[in-house]
């Protein structure tokens, strides 16, 4: 095996590890999950790691990977909160050119807001920027989906359920149909479906995987 460390936030350390792996070998598999929380980092942190960063991997990866390769985006159940956004800046956010995205005057800390505003904004932009790449990444003969999961039991849940969103957090989980968080071994084997070759057929598609979270947010159970 072997690691490099990446800043995904520097778009020329992303496309030095692309250029790496095409060295090592054909480019299969891509499982991006690097990010920040809003209890975690700035609003102009969370924009440069959770959105940018994204915009940058599935860029150069889908520049390198081979044919029949797979890769998910495992973003978060936040893309979906809240009233959604207007279809000209979706359509901004999806297909930008990313050496321009960074420059869009609606992601500038005055015009995002607070860090957890920018957490369900990068979100967003991560399913629409996945859904916009699978075009690309089809061009090699490649897939690549999005993954938004709700509450899993890991370090980076931790950190929020002890932050300021606690009890809000709380509220999610007793809501929910599932009524608990889910765990990384549940993320795992839906990745692993995604990834293998019984999800052939499925590309540029954002699945939620939240116990019910946002279904009980739009039946107006949870605010």
């Amino acid at each position: 095996m072997r690691t490099q460390v990446t800043d995904v936030s520097d778009p020329q350390a992303v496309a030095a590890l692309a250029d790496r792996a095409a060295e090592l070998g054909p480019v299969t598999r891509l499982v991006h999950a690097a990010g920040v929380s809003p209890v975690q980092a700035s609003t102009q942190r969370v924009i440069d790691v959770d959105l940018l960063g994204t915009a940058y991997v599935l860029e150069e990866i889908g520049r390198v990977v081979s044919a029949g390769g797979s890769g998910i985006v495992v973003a978060s159940m936040a893309g979906h909160m809240g009233p959604g956004f207007p279809g000209e800046l979706e359509h901004a956010l999806a297909y930008t050119p990313t050496a321009e995205l960074g420059a869009l005057p609606q992601l500038t800390p005055e015009a995002v807001g607070d860090s957890g505003a920018a957490y369900t904004l990068a979100k967003r932009a991560n399913a629409l920027r996945v859904q916009a790449a699978a075009v690309t990444w089809g061009a090699r003969g490649a897939r690549v989906n999005c993954l938004s999961p709700g509450i899993i039991s890991t370090p980076l849940a931790r950190d929020e359920m002890t932050g300021p969103m606690a009890a809000g957090y709380q509220a999610m989980i007793s809501t929910s149909a599932a009524g608990r968080m889910g765990t990384p071994s549940e993320v795992g084997d839906l990745a692993a479906f995604l990834l293998d070759a019984t999800g052939a057929f499925i590309t540029g598609a954002d699945i939620l995987m939240d116990g019910g979270v946002i279904a009980a947010m739009k039946a107006g159970q949870l605010g």
